[in-house]
């Protein structure tokens, strides 16, 4: 009886550890940004397991754990052509996730490596139909043609793109230089168009302002006294003021009115002015023999004879 009793615990401890072991082989555990599919015997289970605790028939059923985060994938640099014939590198960078786990497992054999080569197909594709201008200015409108060709094939393996950015463009040394002259020439082609028209505008005013002081002639003097002051405040320096064409044609009055005056004085002492016009010579021809200083008439120089003899002794 003792020995039927000890076969009998030995036996319930053997079917707990067989049971133990059974649960621990048919329990899964799936995170949250998981999901688990079920293969029985080599076929696809329709249920996909959620986040959290699960079981499954142990020795029979077999769990995948897909992950559906959305993966941050890099594209190598491609070397192509553009369709203006300019050699280029570009880099972009793919960020997809997997909406249908089951898609994803059954229908491509390794979606991220799928995804990798069909983004670089996509890209050399993009660079040869797309200009260099585009490459470099219109990337938003080239990100998303190259986001629809990397999305129209990966639909079917259950994995949507979320977004494609094209990092970078390496450009040739040569290409560099070439378009930075042509920024230098376009910038100084602007430079020069302000210019003009800052100058065609100053002129305009200059205009206006000629046409105010034609009409009051004492403006343009005060305006040169106010340049003249402005000048002064900012450096003590000698200033050489313009004569103003006003004084000059004062003076050239003033000197033609003074011989008028004296020789109507003349006249006047003289008696009557001689009738007739040859008296106008005479009295023009007095005035300029009297004008002319007298010069003091030069000694005549002694000639031999004249000269007295100097005295000489002989020696014997």
């Amino acid at each position: 009886m003792a020995v039927m009793v000890d076969a009998l615990v030995t036996l319930i401890v053997v079917l707990a550890c067989l049971g133990a072991l059974g649960v621990l082989a048919a329990a899964r555990v799936v995170k949250q940004y998981e999901r688990g599919v079920v293969f029985r015997l080599g076929r696809l289970r329709s249920d996909i397991r959620g986040p959290g605790f699960t079981m499954i028939a142990p020795f029979v059923d077999r769990l995948q754990k897909v992950n559906m985060q959305i993966v941050t994938m890099p594209v190598p640099a491609q070397e192509g052509i553009t369709r203006d014939n300019v050699t280029v590198r570009v880099d972009a960078v793919v960020y997809f996730k997997v909406v249908d786990a089951a898609e994803a497992l059954v229908a491509v054999e390794d979606y991220r490596f799928a995804v990798s080569q069909m983004a670089q197909t996509s890209l050399r594709s993009i660079i040869g139909k797309s200009d260099l201008d585009d490459l470099l200015s219109n990337r938003e409108k080239l990100n998303q043609g190259l986001e629809l060709m990397i999305d129209s094939p990966a639909v079917g393996w259950g994995v949507h793109i979320d977004r494609v950015e094209i990092k970078d463009v390496s450009l040739p040394e040569t290409m560099k230089r070439s378009m930075a002259r042509q920024a230098e020439a376009d910038r100084e082609r602007r430079a020069r168009v302000i210019n003009a028209d800052a100058e065609l505008q100053a002129s305009k005013k200059l205009a206006e302002a000629a046409s105010q002081m034609a009409d009051t002639p004492s403006a343009l003097q005060l305006r040169l006294l106010q340049t003249v002051m402005a000048v002064a405040a900012e450096k003590n320096s000698t200033l050489v003021l313009p004569i103003p064409v006003e004084l000059l044609r004062f003076l050239e009055k003033g000197q033609q009115e003074i011989p008028a005056a004296a020789r109507t004085e003349g006249g006047a002492e003289g008696g009557a002015p001689a009738a007739g016009p040859a008296a106008a010579p005479e009295r023009e021809a007095a005035p300029a023999q009297a004008a002319e200083p007298a010069q003091p008439a030069r000694q005549a120089m002694p000639t031999l004879t004249e000269r007295e003899p100097e005295p000489h002794t002989v020696e014997r």
